[in-house]
C-alpha cells in the first residue's frame, strides 16, 4: 500500500505540473499572438481623412491605465486624456486630416478633463480645419464636447440633456439602522464629510454649502465655455436649461443648441462636401486609437539625456503591493519614486494627481518618497486633473510649485475613521453572543464584536487629531503660511481650482503642459525628454496578474458578477465596499459624489 500512493502521489504530481505548464504555455501563446498582431498591425494616415472621436468608453487620464480586454487580439489602445489633448494638437498640423468628426455617445471623464480636451478642440479650429459632431442623443457631458464643432447634428428623435449640474450622495444610516450595526465614527474638521452617509441621513449644512461652492464653478465653466462656442449669452443658455427646453429636436434647434436636425448620413455628406469629395466617395476616418498608433504612440523621440519624470497618481490610495490600473498604492509608487530618485538623469519630477485620496498610511509613505527625490535635488511639481483632493493633496503639498485645472476639486485637509461594532446585530438578529477575559483594560480594545468604552473611544478621537495636526503642518510648511491659516482653510473643506488659488492651497491655474514648464525650469533645463511611470499593461497582462493569484482572482470574479447584477447602482456598492475594507485612518474625499 505506501507503494501504491508513493506511484499515486508522484502520477499526481505530474499531472498537476505538466497542466500548469501548458496552462502557462497557453498565456504565453495567446500573449505572443496579441503581442504579433498589435505589431504587426500598421497603421497609416491617408490623404483627406478625419479623425474620428467617439467617447464610448471611461477615459482615463493616462493611456491604458484602465481595465483592459485581455482578448481583444488587435490590442486597441485606451487613449488617455492628457495622449487625447497632445493627438488633437497633432491633427491640426496634419496635412492628412482635414477635419475632426465628434460623435461623442458618452463622456466619462471628470470635468478638468473634459475641458481640457474641449480647449484642445477649440485650438484645432483656429487651423480652419472643421469639426462636424452628430448624436442620436446627447447626455450633458456629451453636449459639452459636441458644441464647440462648427456643426452641431441631432436624430430628428434625438434630444439635448440640458439642465444644469446636480450633485447626488447616497446614504446608508437608515440601512445601518434596520442591520443593527453600529459604526462608531471619529473625524476632524467640520467639513470632512466623507462619514456622513454613515451616520446622517442627508447632508449638513456645512457639507451643502461646500458643495453648492464647487458645484456653481463647474457650472460657470459649463456655461460659459458653451456660450462663447454657441454665441448665445451666458443668462440665456441658464434660462433654457431651467426650462429644460432641449428635450426634443426642435426645441434644441429653436433654441441654438444644434445647428440642423438629421440622420448621420446627411452629416457624413457634409464632411464629404468640405473635403470636395464626391457623394459616393469613401469617407476616410481614423479613430482616435488608430491614429495613436500612427503617430507613434506619443513617444517622445528627443536625444537629450536629461528626463523629467511625469508620475501619474490616478486612483484611490491604499495600502499594499498592487499596481492594479486606476489605483494607487504605496508599496508600487514608493518603488517608482525610489527608482526616479536613484536616476540621475532626471532632475525634475511632475506629478499629474487625479485621486480623491484614501489611506493616511499610504499616503504619508508616499509622501515620504517625493520628499526624498526633492532633497536629492530634483524639482517637484504637482498637475492637479479632476480630483485632488484629502490625500491626492497630502502627496504633493510641499512640492515646489502646484498647478490645478479651473475645474480641479482639491483641498478636503482632513481625515477620518470609522469602525464597524456587530456585537448588537449578532445579538438580535443572529442570537450570538460575545464574553471576554482580558489581562488589562484595553485587551480587548479594537475589536468588531465589542462596543467602544468612553475611555476606547477618546483614545481613538486623539489620534485621528493628531493626524489632522500633522497634516496641517505638512501643509503649512509646503505653502509657507501659519497652522492657523491652512486650518482656516483646511476641516475638510474642498474647493473648486480657482478658489483654491485664492486662498493659497495652489499657486498657478493651468495644466500638465505648464506643469511641465515649470520643472523643467526649476531644473534649469533646455533640452530634456519626458518618461511616464507608472509602465501599463497590456490586458493579457492583467488578465494573468489578476486571475493567477488567488485572491485576486476571487475578488475580480466576485466584483465582476456583481458590477454584472447591479448595472448602474455598481458605484454605490463599490462606494460602500471601500469604506468597508478601508483599514487604519483616511484622508479622503467627503463622499462618493456624482456629478450629472
Amino acid at each position: 500500500m505506501p507503494q501504491f500512493l508513493k506511484y499515486l502521489f508522484a502520477s499526481c504530481l505530474g499531472t498537476a505540473l505538466a497542466l500548469g505548464l501548458l496552462f502557462f504555455l497557453g498565456f504565453s501563446t495567446i500573449a505572443g499572438m496579441i503581442s504579433s498582431a498589435s505589431e504587426d498591425k500598421a497603421v497609416s494616415v491617408t490623404e483627406n481623412s478625419v479623425l474620428d472621436l467617439r467617447f464610448n468608453a471611461m477615459i482615463p487620464e493616462k493611456t491604458n491605465n484602465t481595465e483592459m480586454d485581455p482578448f481583444d487580439l488587435e490590442q486597441s489602445n485606451v487613449v488617455g486624456a492628457t495622449d487625447m489633448v497632445k493627438m488633437i494638437h497633432l491633427a491640426k498640423e496634419d496635412g492628412n486630416i482635414k477635419g475632426i468628426y465628434l460623435h461623442p455617445e458618452m463622456v466619462a471623464t471628470g470635468k478638468a478633463s473634459a475641458a481640457n480636451i474641449r480647449a484642445a478642440l477649440e485650438d484645432f479650429k483656429t487651423s480652419g480645419k472643421f469639426i462636424v459632431a452628430y448624436g442620436d442623443f446627447y447626455t450633458q457631458s456629451a453636449y459639452y464636447i459636441a458644441s464647440v464643432a462648427d456643426s452641431v447634428y441631432l436624430n430628428p428623435v434625438g434630444a439635448v440633456e440640458f439642465k444644469g449640474y446636480a450633485a447626488t450622495i447616497t446614504f446608508f444610516k437608515e440601512m445601518l439602522d434596520k442591520l443593527d450595526i453600529q459604526l462608531r465614527i471619529f473625524y476632524a474638521g467640520q467639513f470632512k464629510s466623507a462619514t456622513e452617509p454613515y451616520r446622517l441621513d442627508k447632508m449638513s449644512d456645512q457639507n451643502r454649502m461646500q458643495t453648492r461652492v464647487y458645484l456653481n464653478a463647474l457650472y460657470d465653466i459649463f456655461i460659459n465655455d458653451i456660450a462663447r462656442s454657441r454665441h448665445v449669452a451666458p443668462e440665456e443658455l441658464r434660462a433654457i436649461a431651467d426650462r429644460y427646453e432641449g428635450y426634443s429636436a426642435e426645441l434644441a434647434l429653436k433654441n441654438k443648441l444644434i445647428d440642423r436636425i438629421a440622420h448621420e448620413d446627411v452629416a457624413l455628406n457634409a464632411m464629404k462636401t468640405r473635403i470636395g469629395l464626391g457623394e459616393k466617395d469613401k469617407l476616410n476616418k481614423i479613430s482616435l486609437s488608430d491614429y495613436y498608433v500612427a503617430k507613434g504612440k506619443g513617444i517622445d523621440i528627443s536625444t537629450a539625456k536629461d528626463k523629467i519624470a511625469i508620475v501619474y497618481a490616478e486612483g484611490t490610495i491604499t495600502d499594499g503591493k498592487s499596481s492594479e490600473p486606476n489605483t494607487i498604492t504605496d508599496g508600487n509608487y514608493v518603488k517608482i519614486l525610489r527608482k526616479i530618485r536613484n536616476d540621475d538623469r532626471i532632475k525634475a519630477v511632475v506629478l499629474r494627481i487625479n485621486s480623491p485620496g484614501g489611506s493616511v498610511l499610504a499616503s504619508e509613505n508616499i509622501f515620504r518618497e517625493v520628499m526624498l527625490c526633492k532633497q536629492a535635488g530634483k524639482a517637484i511639481v504637482v498637475s492637479m486633473s479632476n480630483v485632488a483632493a484629502s490625500g491626492g493633496y497630502y502627496i504633493g503639498c510641499q512640492a515646489d510649485s502646484i498647478f490645478a485645472e479651473p475645474g480641479t476639486i482639491t483641498g478636503s485637509i482632513g481625515v477620518f475613521g470609522m469602525i464597524p461594532i456587530l456585537q448588537k446585530t449578532m445579538k438580535k438578529n443572529l442570537g450570538i453572543t460575545v464574553d471576554t477575559v482580558k489581562t488589562g483594560k484595553f485587551s480587548a480594545f479594537g475589536t468588531p464584536l465589542l462596543d467602544f468604552s468612553d475611555e476606547e473611544s477618546k483614545i481613538v478621537q486623539s489620534r485621528i487629531e493628531a493626524t489632522y495636526e500633522d497634516f496641517l503642518q505638512k501643509v503649512s510648511v509646503g505653502r509657507h503660511k501659519t497652522r492657523d491659516q491652512i486650518h482656516e482653510v483646511a476641516q475638510g473643506r474642498v474647493w473648486p481650482g480657482q478658489k483654491a488659488k485664492e486662498v493659497g492651497l495652489v499657486d498657478e491655474i493651468g495644466g500638465l503642459d505648464r506643469a511641465i514648464a515649470a520643472a523643467a525650469k526649476l531644473a534649469n533645463l533646455e533640452k530634456y525628454k519626458t518618461k511616464e511611470y507608472p509602465e501599463t499593461k497590456t490586458g493579457i497582462e492583467q488578465f494573468i496578474e489578476k486571475y493567477t493569484n488567488k485572491t485576486n482572482r476571487e475578488d475580480a470574479v466576485s466584483n465582476a458578477v456583481v458590477k454584472a447584477e447591479l448595472g448602474d447602482l455598481y458605484p454605490v456598492y463599490r462606494s460602500f465596499r471601500e469604506m468597508q475594507q478601508a483599514r487604519g485612518i483616511q484622508a479622503r474625499m467627503p463622499y462618493e459624489l456624482t456629478i450629472f
